[in-house]
C-alpha cells in the first residue's frame, strides 16, 4: 500500500510540474493584445509608423515596439529571435532558412507592397532621363559625366537592391557614400549639383498632393528609360504596378509565430483593406488589395 501511495504521488507531482512548464512556455499575446518587438527596414519608417499609429488605436491593448535600422540588421535580429515580426524587402535565402529549420522556427512572409528606388538630382542638374546602361555607369564610375552617388546607408537594402539587381558581380565605384538615411540622401542632394540620390519613393513623394502626382520641389526626379516600351518612366504608383518603372521591388513581412499572437495580428492588418489603405497613400503599391486605374495626364 505504501509503495502504491508513492507511485500515486510521483505522478500527481510530474502532472503538476508538466503544467508548470506549460504555463510558463503558453504564449501571452493574442491576435490584438501583448507585447513585441518588430524591426523595420528604415527606408519605410514614415509608413510603419501610420501603421502602428492606426492599429494601436483600433487594439489599444496592443503593444509594439518597432526599431527602425537598415535591413540587414532586420535579418540578423530575426535570426537571433530578437524580432517576432521583421519588414524587409526580400525574403529569406536558403542559407538562412536552413538555420532556422534547425532551431525549429518556421517563418512565414507574404509581400504586402510594392516600392520603387527613385533616383533623384539637384534642381539644376540638366538630367531628366537615364538609360539603364547609364545608371550601371553611374554606380561603378564609369559614366562620362561626373556624379557623386549618395545612399542611405551601406547596410541598406537600396544597396543590396543596386548591387544584386542592378550590376550584379560588379562593386560600386569609388565616387558612393552613405549619407545615413533617406532624408540625408534628400538634403545632401539638394545642396550638391553633382549629386544623385537613390531612396524610396515615399521619400520624394508630395505628400499633400491629392493625386499622388506630384514630387517634392526639393530635388528633381529622374525617368529611368524603359528599352522593352521605348520610352522613359517616372516613379508613380500606376508605373511601378506593371513595372514599367523598372527600379521596382516588394516590400515583405516575415514572421516567426506558429500561433494567433500580434505579431500574426499586425502582418494581417498589413495585409487587408486598412494596412493596404495606408501603404496606397504613402504612393507605394498595395500588393492585396484590388486598384483600379484611370487615366490621367501626367507630365514626364
Amino acid at each position: 500500500m505504501q509503495r502504491f501511495k508513492s507511485i500515486c504521488l510521483a505522478i500527481i507531482a510530474a502532472v503538476s510540474l508538466t503544467a508548470c512548464e506549460d504555463d510558463t512556455h503558453k504564449p501571452t499575446d493574442t491576435l490584438s493584445t501583448g507585447n513585441i518587438e518588430i524591426s523595420v527596414d528604415e527606408t519605410y519608417e514614415p509608413i510603419i509608423k501610420e501603421q502602428l499609429k492606426v492599429f494601436d488605436s483600433s487594439f489599444p491593448d496592443a503593444h509594439i515596439k518597432a526599431t527602425y535600422k537598415p535591413e540587414s540588421d532586420c535579418i540578423k535580429d530575426f535570426m537571433d529571435g530578437k524580432a517576432r515580426l521583421i519588414l524587409v524587402t526580400r525574403e529569406l535565402n536558403a542559407n538562412e532558412k536552413q538555420v532556422l529549420e534547425q532551431k525549429k522556427v518556421v517563418p512565414t512572409s507574404l509581400a504586402v507592397a510594392k516600392d520603387a528606388v527613385a533616383l533623384i538630382v539637384n534642381k539644376k542638374n540638366a538630367d531628366t532621363i537615364l538609360s539603364a546602361a547609364q545608371i550601371k555607369g553611374i554606380l561603378t564610375g564609369t559614366y562620362n559625366k561626373k556624379y557623386t552617388v549618395v545612399f542611405d546607408h551601406q547596410g541598406s537594402s537600396t544597396v543590396r537592391y543596386v548591387l544584386d539587381s542592378l550590376i550584379p558581380g560588379q562593386k560600386l565605384g569609388a565616387n558612393v557614400f552613405a549619407a545615413k538615411s533617406n532624408k540625408a540622401v534628400v538634403d545632401y542632394v539638394k545642396d550638391n549639383e553633382e549629386a544623385i540620390g537613390f531612396v524610396g519613393m515615399s521619400y520624394i513623394s508630395d505628400m499633400e498632393d491629392p493625386d499622388g502626382l506630384a514630387f517634392i520641389g526639393d530635388v528633381k526626379v529622374i525617368a529611368v528609360y524603359n528599352d522593352s516600351l521605348n520610352r522613359p518612366y517616372q516613379p508613380y504608383q500606376a508605373y511601378i504596378a506593371p513595372n514599367w518603372y523598372s527600379l521596382t521591388r516588394n516590400l515583405y513581412y516575415i514572421h516567426r509565430e506558429t500561433y494567433p499572437g500580434l505579431a500574426t495580428g499586425f502582418a494581417n492588418f498589413l495585409s487587408r483593406e486598412r494596412g493596404q489603405l495606408i501603404f496606397k497613400q504613402a504612393r507605394l503599391f498595395p500588393l492585396r488589395s484590388n486598384i483600379i486605374f484611370r487615366e490621367a495626364a501626367v507630365n514626364q
